[in-house]
């Protein structure tokens, strides 16, 4: 958008959960090259030429507006008329100072830039020619449906609206205002096209009507309940019978209360509000789905509709999220793993919602770790690569003074309710980083966030104490593993923070000898090799082989010494003691440290000790969850909290790159290696990995006789080969692009 539309508004007043339907009408005359449309607001808008709907939803994704203000562009010669044409748009802000979102100002902005075949150009641009609804179908200021104020009830009333509205021609006696110029200036925002896929619909569902206790309601209560049979992050969508002045209003929950109905909840927090309504016209069919935000549940209760609800037709649920690609895939010869891989997948769908949040219902929040955990299932399955950069982007964005960073972002950080940080999580921006550089293979984004990176890493070394020279406890809520960690966190130096610690300098030291800052690379390796020695010698218990969990502490947690092993601290000679420690201990990691101490067991030939845990169906862990039926993954391993958490969606990844073996050797997938392992409870396993060369697919299979069958489909960018550990021998092989077959004995 080149700055020549201004931000406009119904009015100049700022209120909360805010309003604006914006018309115009123009002529297209002659023949047509391209007409491009670019479109922004302040926080979400839904564009219309012609009575057609152009993009997606939750558009345009949530950024810090005074640092980056996101804006979509679409082709739209197929949608334009010779003549009049109409373009509409319904505009939401939000306010109030929510935990996802900066409050801003509310403003709408558009630029149509129209090119004729005999040279001639026109722009159709936002300013105060346009013309307002004064009286909205949607209501003003409702409350917010959560705690943290995520989103606002939508409350539309269809009798305020005329559907004409949309096309050229339009004359009613409905209240209209001309436009006022916004609050924000043309060059206020720094405008950036948006990367992101916008959100789709991705399917819908029918729902299943359940039988209610006796004595749950009353006449003029009649409620309804419905399950999706999963919980789904988007919005119902109802085609009901009209009846005029009738309210139907839509209450959301992953919970059912003991009499059968939907419980007055947002995930694990109490509320009252977490649902939308909509009063009738009196039409025949009436259609209409609260699509400006997205709702995370699986019941739906409906209230205030006198009539019965009986066809699959009358409301489903769409299910909606940001339109990554999903190519990815893993299938084995165990229905249960299967199903913990699709449970994987889904609850990531659930919770790419604009950027990638830690639950699609209470929060909606984007938080560094739980992006670093969701980048291992999103990588493998997904074209994932803008989503997570505009992790990194948003939180380079929100970086404060000292470096470090807020606990999510974007949000309200001023807001006292918001004003929280997590030192341990500022760190996962490092290892964030260098995997969207592994997966991409693009060092342009190694030049890109290197800064925001380094001011980060810079705040911490200069943290470090100078007697003990390890990070003391600093500001902020210190977590080394969650939900529920048995961690001991009473030492004044947390050991998983300073293991943390040294793998972000040891990053920062790779991104600054590739931004060609050798010197200053060489600086904080040794940096990292001194902080590596100082672990050692405060932290480490060498007699016994493993890392205590704090400073002067006499707990030795297992996830402590596996991501010491993982990160390469413990000395190569006490390695097989410090490995033989943690595999034999009982599992007492929780989603945090279980990533690093699985991956360190697949890759120390302690593999069945890993396949083990990925595989076990009681509790604690993922299988439990499934066990108990569960097709969401939860936010921890009780069945409490939020019940569609995406940083416990891991097991996807490792089941597709150690139990099939696809994995990594070089940046952007150039070089592969397929390096299985073969469980005695399995009998075949297949999976495809996305990758920026393409789709790359493995599948092995047992034989009856012996041996092994394994197949192979390799992009033609990429270089692999095979590592096959049979009874009686090893066999390595390189293979070329293409399909491979073959059977090994």
């Amino acid at each position: 958008m080149n700055g020549i539309s201004e931000w406009i508004w119904r009015s100049r007043r700022i209120r909360i959960n805010d309003f604006s339907y914006f018309r115009k009408e123009f002529k297209a005359a002659g023949e047509l090259v391209s007409a491009q449309l670019y479109v922004s607001a302040h926080h979400y808008v839904q564009v219309y030429i012609n009575g057609v709907r152009i993009g997606g939803y939750g558009t345009p994704a949530p950024t810090n507006p005074w640092k980056r203000k996101l804006f979509m562009e679409h082709d739209i010669s197929d949608q334009l008329q010779t003549g009049t044409n109409c373009i509409t748009a319904d505009a939401h802000y939000l306010g109030g100072g929510g935990q996802n979102y900066v409050d801003g100002l509310p403003g709408f902005r558009l630029e149509l830039h129209l090119a004729y075949a005999d040279g001639k150009k026109r722009i159709v641009k936002s300013d105060t020619s346009w013309t307002t609804l004064v009286d909205m179908p949607h209501r003003i200021g409702t409350l917010y449906q959560q705690n943290r104020r995520v989103s606002a009830i939508e409350d539309y009333d269809a009798r305020k609206w005329d559907e004409a509205w949309r096309y050229a021609g339009w004359n009613s006696t409905l209240p209209t205002a001309k436009a006022k110029k916004a609050r924000i200036g043309k060059e206020e925002w720094p405008m950036a096209r948006q990367a992101i896929p916008e959100g789709a619909i991705g399917e819908e569902l029918p729902l299943r009507k359940l039988e209610l206790h006796a004595g749950s309601w009353n006449e003029t209560d009649r409620p309804q309940v419905f399950d999706a049979g999963v919980i789904v992050s988007g919005w119902p969508k109802l085609r009901l019978k009209g009846i005029e002045g009738v309210t139907v209003r839509m209450r959301y929950s992953e919970d059912l209360d003991d009499w059968g109905r939907v419980k007055h909840n947002v995930c694990n927090e109490d509320s009252d509000h977490y649902y939308d309504q909509y009063t009738m016209r009196g039409d025949t069919l009436e259609e209409w789905q609260p699509d400006f935000s997205y709702k995370a549940f699986r019941y739906v209760e409906i209230t205030g509709y006198p009539l019965s609800i009986e066809t699959e037709n009358e409301l489903i649920v769409c299910l909606a999220y940001t339109d990554i690609d999903y190519t990815g895939g893993f299938r084995c010869s165990d229905d249960h793993l299967n199903s913990l891989y699709e449970a994987c997948i889904r609850t990531q769908k659930n919770n790419t919602l604009g950027q990638t949040v830690d639950c699609p219902h209470r929060e909606q929040a984007q938080y560094i770790a739980d992006t670093d955990l969701q980048a291992e299932t999103l990588f493998y399955n997904f074209n994932a690569l803008t989503v997570i950069e505009k992790t990194l982007s948003d939180f380079a964005d929100a970086q404060l003074e000292d470096g470090t960073f807020p606990f999510v972002a974007p949000s309200n950080y001023d807001n006292p309710d918001f004003t929280l940080q997590i030192p341990e999580w500022d760190l996962h921006y490092a290892t964030l980083l260098w995997k969207l550089y592994e997966t991409s293979g693009n060092g342009s984004l190694l030049h890109t966030y290197h800064a925001p990176l380094r001011r980060m890493v810079d705040y911490f070394i200069s943290r470090l104490d100078p007697a003990i020279g390890l990070v003391p406890l600093d500001k902020g809520w210190h977590i080394s593993d969650w939900p529920y960690p048995s961690v001991d966190h009473e030492g004044e130096f947390l050991t998983v923070q300073q293991i943390k610690l040294l793998q972000a300098i040891r990053i920062v030291a790779e991104t600054a000898a590739f931004v060609g800052e050798t010197e200053l690379s060489a600086s904080y390796r040794q940096s990292a090799e001194q902080l590596a020695s100082n672990i050692l010698k405060h932290l480490y218990d060498q007699p016994l082989g493993r890392v205590k969990d704090c400073y002067r502490s006499k707990r030795a947690h297992q996830g402590v010494t596996a991501i010491a092993l993982y990160a390469d601290v413990i000395p190569s000679s006490d390695r097989e003691k410090a490995i033989a420690f943690v595999a034999d201990m009982p599992w007492e990691c929780r989603t945090v440290l279980s990533l690093p101490l699985l991956r360190m067991l697949f890759e120390n030939d302690r593999e069945a000790e890993a396949f083990a845990i990925l595989n076990r169906r009681e509790y604690p862990g993922w299988g439990y969850m499934i066990a108990q039926g569960a097709r969401t993954m939860w936010e921890g391993w009780e069945d409490i909290e939020s019940h569609s958490h995406a940083w416990n969606g891991y097991p996807a990844r490792l089941l597709q790159e150690y139990v099939v073996g696809i994995q990594s050797e070089a940046p952007g997938f150039r070089k592969a290696v397929i390096r299985p392992y073969f469980p005695d409870s399995l009998t075949f396993a297949e999976a495809k990995v996305w990758t920026v060369q393409g789709d790359l697919y493995v599948r092995w299979e047992k034989l009856p006789g012996g041996g092994i069958r394994m197949k192979a489909n390799i992009p033609a960018a990429i270089d692999a080969r095979m590592e096959i550990s049979l009874p009686q021998r090893k066999v390595v092989m390189e293979i070329g692009p293409g399909i491979h077959d073959m059977k090994l004995e």
